[in-house]
């Protein structure tokens, strides 16, 4: 299969990146991150979640940061929201999209939101509705698509139940995320072979974590699958609090580093984003987590 001509990056660094972080996170650190992006030419940001404090506490304070961004034209700014109280706290913030998540892995999903994956997939109806009501698009996620924490591999077809669930109750499209890193390249176009019988290629989407240095190489399996959204997170940012030793979504650097080399158009601005990385590096006191912003910034 040949490589396609654009992908579209999802950037989920602050939402996804910075609700590991253990230090307070000011909203004006948030927005600026989020305007940092803006101006890199990224065309989706995840900006935060509107979960209860007491679970994830970074995420307080996504209404001020919405409210205070620079929302440019044509880009989208979304939020997490698990629940219906979280979609209606959206709404009062004015987001234009939101995401829920699910997991492919029973005990994954017990111990993350403390129901089964059946159950979690009911509590999505009225959201949906709702989401409906209110002109609101929703995006899936599926946790654990190539391996649990708890369980070890995960089946591809369960896999492909659950995005099968969440594309026929109205989430137009699906992220397949590898929480905790550890897909090869075969086993992701096999994932997506065996899913995409079930949900369009083309409302599919990879999100990998580069927990065993396989994130670049699964995204190059992906994209001969035909699949063109990826989600990233700048610097490197980020993993999963409830997933141990999940530490490090793929860098946003590193993959447009990649994308750009084969030809393949995103509109982002490489320069602008490794300053993105750099400058939220410095607020959290971390290493930045991009192999290509580092190169760049010792070469400067």
């Amino acid at each position: 299969m040949t490589l396609p001509k654009h992908v579209r990056l999802v950037e989920v660094g602050p939402r996804d990146g910075l609700q590991n972080e253990k230090q307070p996170i000011s909203v004006a650190d948030k927005v600026r991150l989020v305007d940092d992006l803006s101006v890199a030419g990224l065309q989706y940001i995840e900006v935060g979640s509107f979960v209860s404090p007491k679970w994830v506490p970074q995420m307080a304070g996504s209404a001020e940061v919405f409210a205070q961004i620079r929302q440019k034209p044509g880009v989208t700014y979304a939020a997490l929201t698990p629940n219906l109280k979280g979609l209606e706290a959206a709404i009062e913030a004015g987001v234009s999209e939101v995401a829920v998540f699910g997991a492919a892995s029973e005990a994954f999903s017990q111990k993350n939101i403390n129901c089964s994956i059946e159950e979690s997939l009911a509590r999505f109806v009225p959201l949906m509705a709702a989401a409906r009501e209110n002109g609101i698009q929703v995006r899936g996620y599926v946790s654990c698509v190539l391996g649990c924490p708890y369980e070890g591999e995960v089946d591809p077809k369960r896999v492909a139940h659950v995005a099968r669930e969440l594309f026929a109750m109205g989430c137009y499209e699906v992220s397949l995320g590898d929480t905790i890193g550890t897909g090869t390249p075969g086993k992701t176009r096999q994932l997506f072979e065996t899913v995409a019988r079930e949900v369009p290629r083309d409302k599919l989407a990879g999100h990998f974590h580069d927990t065993y240095g396989q994130a670049l190489a699964n995204i190059y399996a992906s994209l001969l699958e035909g699949i063109c959204t990826f989600d990233s997170s700048v610097a490197g940012l980020g993993g999963c609090p409830y997933a141990k030793g999940a530490s490090g979504n793929v860098a946003s650097e590193d993959v447009l580093y990649m994308l750009d080399g084969l030809g393949i158009q995103t509109g982002i601005d490489l320069d602008a984003l490794v300053t993105a990385g750099q400058r939220i590096s410095g607020v959290l006191g971390r290493p930045n987590g991009s192999r290509v912003a580092r190169a760049r910034l010792s070469a400067q």
